[in-house]
């Protein structure tokens, strides 16, 4: 496993920096999967969709990132996230474009060479779900990777 660490600064949005990023991590580190290991910081707005829930609630700030876990693939990131507020009250759900860097973000992401992630409809669930796959080692080097 290798690691990558992000800051983002104020006015980045959470979401969207992440998935700009990971097609350049993928070119540069040969990668196709990777994970969020770790993330602190702030934010001055959050949307999430909490469970069963068609759209995105708006969160007005200024909020403390409490976690942030999910996955990145070249089919998008899925991420879920908790913020608090300044009475202390916490929500979380999936985050949505729209949580916006008040001060900073630090993120630590796991490059997870070997893997492949995809998002593929799935009949049972209706969504598009995580599909994991590992690499045989006959495949690494061999032209049948990712």
């Amino acid at each position: 496993m290798q690691v990558h660490v992000l800051r983002l600064v104020p006015g980045d949005d959470l979401r969207v920096a992440l998935e700009a990023l990971f097609p350049k991590l993928a070119i540069t580190h040969g990668i196709a999967a990777a994970c969020i290991v770790s993330a602190a910081g702030s934010l001055s707005h959050a949307v999430l969709r909490y469970a069963d829930k068609p759209g995105g609630s708006e969160i007005s700030g200024p909020l403390d990132l409490l976690m942030l876990s999910g996955t990145l693939s070249p089919d998008g990131a899925h991420l879920h996230g908790s913020v608090a507020d300044s009475q202390g009250q916490v929500k979380g759900g999936h985050v949505l474009p729209g949580c916006i860097v008040r001060t900073t973000a630090e993120v630590v992401i796991a490059l997870l060479p070997g893997w492949q992630f995809r998002r593929e409809l799935d009949a049972a669930t209706g969504f598009k779900e995580l599909v994991a796959r590992q690499e045989r080692e006959s495949d690494v080097g061999a032209g049948n990777g990712p």
